[in-house]
């Protein structure tokens, strides 16, 4: 390995030991030293399980204090439990919140750390905060007590979850997880839980559960049972084609018949809500040719779409 090789990897290693410090303290919000050594050794980045010397623990304090402007402090009055100074910017979103999963830019931000002005994120829904959390659990097959407030409840709800899978999409996590409410796997999203917390309950992951297989046949993260996977075909149209060959839909995206301003695309998989909204998101750029009944569901929504805005005054050019 080459210098640079070296000085490159070795880089992106302290990025991910400053990250993980940030969270573990982010998370336990206070923390005596002897905690975050204990922690440590149990982290998959400490290869050698050896512990983390205070001089090495400063010093990073001081490199994610100058580079993320993430105040690590003590307080001595506290059992010297350390603290994020600055939670509340933290909070807000931004370059520093960022950090725990921004490893794609470490190489660029070793260089100059000035460059944090110049990198622009998209927020993601406060749901990262649970995500290390989720993991945490998932590794030790331990249940989690959720707090839950769903779009469909009144008050939020607390209840037992065993952690599955997480997923994202559309900008927001959620988990898989199995919870005595229901017989089924339940789909949560992390920016609806209002608190979270690890059991001392164990949980035994089923062997045959695999989460690819599990999402398979669907785009996003409803599974319908109600819905079976069956032949989709969209003509799609102009340069919306480039976008769609670029970025498939669906792993079974395939391109059927190619013409000169449109191409049929085919797919296998359940149309649930979140394949026909991705399809209502494209307008009259695509066209849904089979199967019918889902022809049909676009239609008529568009349809109403139009008569909203007042199909006298609005030209609404439907390709159904």
């Amino acid at each position: 390995m080459t210098d640079r090789k070296f000085s490159k990897h070795n880089t992106a290693n302290l990025f991910r030991r400053y990250a993980w410090l940030v969270d573990t303290i982010y998370r336990k919000e206070k923390i005596t030293f002897d905690e975050i050594n204990k922690l440590w050794k149990r982290s998959n980045l400490n290869e050698s399980e050896e512990t983390l010397p205070r001089r090495t623990f400063n010093n990073h304090r001081q490199a994610i204090e100058e580079m993320f402007d993430i105040n690590i402090e003590c307080d001595k009055f506290d059992d010297y439990k350390y603290f994020i100074e600055n939670r509340d910017d933290m909070e807000k979103g931004g370059i520093s919140t960022r950090l725990l999963n921004s490893f794609a830019v470490n190489n660029l931000l070793s260089d100059s750390h000035k460059l944090k002005n110049r990198i622009l994120y998209e927020k993601i829904p406060s749901g990262d905060r649970y995500l290390t959390t989720i993991i945490e659990a998932m590794r030790e097959e331990q249940t989690l007590q959720m707090t839950y407030h769903s779009f469909w409840r009144e008050e939020p709800n607390t209840f037992e979850i065993e952690p599955y899978c997480v997923k994202i999409f559309k900008q927001r996590w959620y988990v898989v997880a199995k919870t005595p409410i229901y017989e089924e796997l339940r789909t949560f999203s992390l920016d609806r839980i209002k608190n979270l917390k690890i059991t001392e309950k164990k949980f035994k992951m089923p062997k045959e559960f695999n989460p690819e297989t599990f999402f398979d046949n669907v785009f996003g993260i409803v599974i319908d049972e109600d819905i079976s996977p069956c032949i989709v075909q969209l003509k799609v149209f102009g340069n919306q084609r480039k976008y769609m060959q670029s970025l498939p839909l669906h792993h079974s995206q395939q391109e059927s018949e190619i013409k000169e301003n449109d191409s049929i695309f085919s797919y296998y998989l359940s149309p649930t809500f979140d394949f026909k909204q991705e399809l209502l998101s494209l307008g009259n750029k695509i066209e849904v040719i089979s199967p019918d009944w889902l022809r049909k569901e676009v239609y008529d929504v568009m349809k109403n779409g139009c008569k909203m805005y007042g199909e006298e005054k609005i030209n609404c050019e439907l390709r159904f």
